[in-house]
C-alpha cells in the first residue's frame, strides 16, 4: 500500500474523527495491550486501569472494543487476556521474519544436540524477552516462556543484548534497569555489569548461574548483525550442576549455533 497517496484530497478527512481523539484511543489500547503483556497473566479491568493511571471507564469501553474485536478475550471471571486475533498477526509477523525463521531451525537441531532447552531472546527496553523456544527432552523445565520478560541483569543473554553498545550508554542502561533477583544473586552493580557485557561480547559467550532461579544456568551466545550489534541470542538453558560438570561442551555448542545463524544470514 503507498501511504503517500492515503488522506491527500481535499475531502480527505471527512467523516473522519479528530486525529487527537484517535491517537488517545489507540494509546489507551497499546497501554492496555502491554499491562497483560507484562503482567502475563489476566487481570481485571480495574486492575489494568489502577495500573495504567487511566480512568475505569474509559478502560471498560475499550477493553469491550477490544474483546468484541477478538484482540482480548474475557474470561468467566471477568479478568481479561490476550485474545485470538493476536495470536494470528503475531504468526503472520513471525512468518515474515527471515531472522527467526532462521533462528528458530538452529535452535531447534541444538535441542536436539544436547538434550537441554534452547531459546531464542531479544530486547524489549529494560528487559529481555522471549522469542522462541524449544524444550529439552527431560522433566527438567524452566519458569520462563515465550514471551517472557526479566530485568536484563538478571540473565546471560540480557547482558549480550547491551554489550555492543558503547560505554556510557551501556552504563545508563544498567544503572536505570538492574533489579534485585528472585535468588538475590543478581548483580546489581552498573559497572561490574557494564565491563561484563562488554568482555561477553567480545569473548560471544555468556554464562549465569543461580541468579534468576535457584539451581538454573544459562549459557548464551550472542547473534550480531553486520554492524556488530546484538540483535539477539541462543542460549541453553538448564540444571546447574550440569553445566559445571560439562561446560565445555555446551559453550562450544551454543557458540557455533550463534555463529551459524549469523553465517546463513551473510551477516559474518
Amino acid at each position: 500500500m503507498d501511504t503517500k497517496t492515503i488522506g491527500v484530497g481535499p475531502n480527505a478527512a471527512a467523516g473522519r474523527r479528530p486525529r487527537g481523539a484517535r491517537s488517545s484511543g489507540l494509546d489507551r489500547a497499546l497501554q492496555i495491550l502491554d499491562h497483560l503483556q507484562e503482567a502475563m497473566r489476566p487481570v481485571s479491568s480495574y486492575a489494568i486501569a489502577k495500573a495504567i493511571g487511566a480512568p475505569l471507564s474509559t478502560v471498560y469501553v475499550v477493553v469491550d472494543d477490544l474483546v468484541e474485536k477478538r484482540m482480548l478475550q474475557r474470561r468467566g471471571d471477568g479478568m481479561v487476556w490476550l485474545g485470538a486475533r493476536l495470536y494470528h498477526y503475531g504468526l503472520a509477523y513471525a512468518g515474515s521474519l527471515d531472522f527467526l525463521d532462521v533462528a528458530t531451525h538452529a535452535m531447534q537441531d541444538l535441542c536436539r544436540e544436547v538434550g537441554e532447552t534452547v531459546q531464542i531472546c531479544g530486547r524489549d527496553g529494560d528487559h529481555m524477552v522471549v522469542l522462541a523456544m524449544a524444550d529439552g527432552p527431560g522433566h527438567f523445565r524452566i519458569t520462563s516462556r515465550i514471551g517472557s520478560r526479566v530485568p536484563l541483569n538478571w540473565t546471560a543473554s540480557g547482558r549480550l543484548l547491551v554489550g555492543h553498545l558503547p560505554d556510557a550508554e551501556r552504563l545508563a542502561v544498567f544503572r536505570h534497569a538492574a533489579r534485585v533477583s528472585p535468588t538475590g544473586a543478581a548483580q546489581m552493580d552498573a559497572e561490574v555489569l557494564s565491563q561484563a557485557a562488554a568482555r561477553a561480547l567480545s569473548g560471544r559467550l555468556s554464562i549465569q548461574i543461580s541468579e534468576s532461579d535457584f539451581s538454573v544456568a544459562c549459557v548464551a551466545s550472542p547473534i550480531r548483525d553486520p554492524a556488530g550489534a546484538c540483535v539477539a541470542t541462543i542460549s541453553i538453558v538448564l540444571p546447574e550442576h550440569r553445566v559445571l560438570q560439562g561446560r565445555e561442551r555446551y559453550t562450544g555448542a551454543v557458540m557455533e549455533a550463534a555463529a551459524g545463524i549469523e553465517a546463513s544470514l551473510g551477516w559474518q
